[in-house]
């Protein structure tokens, strides 16, 4: 039972048992076999006991005092704990922790050293397929299974080829001239048919299609009223793209309510009507003119030239971001990366998901230094991981208010 207890405790608070908390398992798994005389029954309890425990259920960062104010350094087993779940999405496995144990996470070259392992097991794919959909808020999507998995699919085989099999540029996600597309997306995008039910890759040709902001599952974030929403999309492009704030609408503003216009129909009249309001118009004026960009593809990444059932409303697809206007996805991302604003934002959010936290005043020096770090390197994804994993804050963790 104690070997069982420091094992199965090790995995789940993620660092060895005290012999004080084995022997206080221990005696609670004694409680039930002394009554039923089955060694099960002992197990069922512990397992209950661990996995209610707080330190199973949150990750606990400690780690000891330093001689700087409010700052700590990790234990080992708290860096392998952070970098499993940055890398891998999950609890680390016993190399991980034998290693940590054995004092092998002790400086940033160890753990970058390891890092470089653990980003070559299929677990990093998991993980950065995931990350991208989380940022770029597809992660869940509004379609029946068969699609929602054929345009996760899509994407997740664009990430795979550009970050790790191919380890090319990461703007190359959204500079593709193709995609891995099957029957069913291609006729849902309106796009010549591959004769395939597998996703096999597709040149994008003439139609005006580049990178993952023309795919559905990009496209098909940010909808409302049952349509593509112009705000809606401006917002995600806003916040999740060029990782700027957008203040939320004033409270007396009835933001279920679609906004209309009583001489047309025409989605670019009716949400007009946001920037004719003086509550409304600051933001609405950030965020419409950039949604309006993407109004040619429908929120299954369809194209269409008018606006859905309402054949008269023609859409021009012209977008407006600060001055600059674009058509389509592909000018779109094309703008973003020619004003560095994908990068920026890339290492921003990277940042949080290693950290566990939006970054403060006195986490930009580091952000902008490996922003450039990332610019010098052509934008390899692979290196920013390990330069991230690589500095001396990432063995630290700081009081936060």
């Amino acid at each position: 039972m104690r070997s069982f207890i420091a094992s199965f405790g090790r995995r789940a608070f993620r660092r060895p048992l005290s012999d004080a908390e084995v022997d206080t398992y221990a005696a609670l798994a004694k409680l039930y076999t002394d009554q039923t005389s089955k060694f099960d029954e002992g197990v069922d309890v512990v397992l209950r006991a661990m996995l209610q425990a707080p330190e199973f259920v949150y990750r606990v960062e400690l780690g000891a005092a330093t001689d700087q104010p409010g700052v700590f350094r990790l234990s080992d087993h708290e860096v392998a704990t952070r970098l499993s779940y940055f890398l891998w999405g999950t609890t680390p496995d016993d190399p991980l922790l034998d290693l940590a144990g054995s004092g092998g996470l002790a400086t940033p070259a160890d753990v970058r050293a390891y890092a470089e392992k653990m980003l070559a097991d299929p677990r990093a794919r998991d993980r950065f397929d995931r990350f991208h959909a989380m940022w770029l808020g597809y992660f869940a999507l509004p379609h029946a299974a068969d699609l929602t998995t054929a345009m996760r699919v899509e994407t997740r085989l664009l990430i795979e080829q550009v970050l790790f099999d191919d380890k090319s540029s990461w703007y190359d996600l959204f500079t593709a001239t193709g995609s891995y597309l099957n029957d069913l997306l291609a006729t849902t995008y309106g796009l010549p048919l591959p004769g395939s039910a597998e996703h096999v890759w597709v040149d994008y040709g003439a139609s005006g299609r580049q990178g993952l902001l023309s795919q559905g599952s990009f496209l098909s974030v940010a909808g409302k009223f049952g349509d593509t929403s112009p705000t809606q999309r401006g917002k995600l492009i806003r916040t999740r793209l060029m990782c700027q704030i957008v203040p939320p609408p004033p409270p007396n503003v009835n933001v279920d309510d679609p906004p209309s216009n009583p001489n047309s129909n025409c989605k670019v009249d009716r949400y007009a009507a946001h920037r004719n309001d003086d509550a409304c118009s600051g933001c609405h004026a950030l965020m419409d003119p950039v949604g309006f960009g993407l109004e040619n593809y429908d929120q299954r990444g369809g194209f269409r030239l008018t606006d859905t059932n309402e054949p008269t409303c023609v859409i021009d697809g012209a977008g407006d971001v600060d001055g600059q206007i674009f058509h389509g996805p592909a000018e779109l991302a094309n703008m973003l990366i020619a004003a560095d604003t994908l990068d920026a934002c890339a290492v921003t959010q990277l940042y949080r998901l290693a950290m566990g936290h939006r970054e403060q005043n006195e986490d930009m020096p580091l952000i902008d230094a490996l922003r450039q770090e990332f610019v010098d390197d052509d934008h390899h994804f692979d290196q920013l991981v390990l330069a991230l994993v690589a500095q001396e804050s990432f063995l630290f963790r700081r009081d936060e208010p």
